[in-house]
């Protein structure tokens, strides 16, 4: 059976391939990933199957998460929440109190302390700071909230990207990110710098070349990268 057909169903509690109920009912189920597993739970717990229905393992978790990189985050009553590879083994021996997924074999993780930062897939921290906040690597860049509450950019080792503070900042794709200041959303460059001199409500990410924003007083439009009103509706 080729996983990469396996469907959840509209529920999520179970899987379809081919338009047919495969396995069993679940009380709840997410997507397969690389290299063809998936979670599940069950009145048993949470935990993993391959792609013919099979348990991974037999441990049990309160949550578990999909595979990226490898790994997989779970939630443990006991322990709290780190990384399994594929046989259900600990990828590393710290514990959280949160775990995100791998993104290019970087991951934001929250400490007991309520800290946020980075580890790689040994586990260990990539840098000494410790943010409030710490989001997902996208092109080699992550947004972090400062301890005075304000955002920037940071690459793997943790050095920002530039100077620039923002009252809060998305990820860069395709070397755009939107970014908020006093006076609203809008997009910069990996230099920090605004594309343009309007200010926005809210602002989504550039697809091919145009983005969806929401004016201060609540119109949408289309603009290019370089600010200029294409559409108003």
């Amino acid at each position: 059976m080729n996983w990469k057909k396996i469907k959840t169903n509209a529920d999520n509690s179970g899987f379809e391939y081919e338009g047919l109920p495969i396995f069993k009912k679940y009380s709840e189920v997410l997507k397969f990933h690389e290299p063809g597993i998936a979670p599940v739970a069950d009145e048993s717990g949470s935990y993993h199957i391959n792609s013919a229905g099979e348990p991974l393992y037999e441990e049990r978790y309160l949550r578990s998460f999909g595979f990226y990189c490898s790994l997989a985050a779970v939630c443990s009553a006991d322990d709290g929440c780190f990384h399994i590879n594929a046989s259900g083994l600990p990828a590393y021996e710290q514990r959280y109190s949160w775990c995100g997924n791998f993104q290019s074999d970087i991951c934001t993780v929250r400490n007991r302390e309520n800290q946020y930062f980075h580890i790689d897939l040994t586990g260990s921290p990539c840098y000494a700071d410790t943010y409030r906040y710490a989001g997902d690597f996208k092109d080699g860049y992550a947004s972090v909230r400062r301890n005075n509450g304000l955002f920037i950019h940071i690459n793997g080792q943790g050095i920002p990207l530039n100077a620039i503070e923002f009252l809060d900042l998305g990820v860069f794709h395709k070397c755009f990110a939107t970014a908020r200041d006093a006076g609203g959303w809008h997009h910069i460059d990996l230099t920090g710098k605004p594309l343009y001199v309007d200010r926005y409500l809210a602002v989504e990410p550039f697809y091919n070349g145009f983005a969806l924003v929401e004016t201060l007083e609540g119109q949408k439009q289309i603009v290019d990268e370089c600010g200029n009103k294409i559409l108003s509706f």
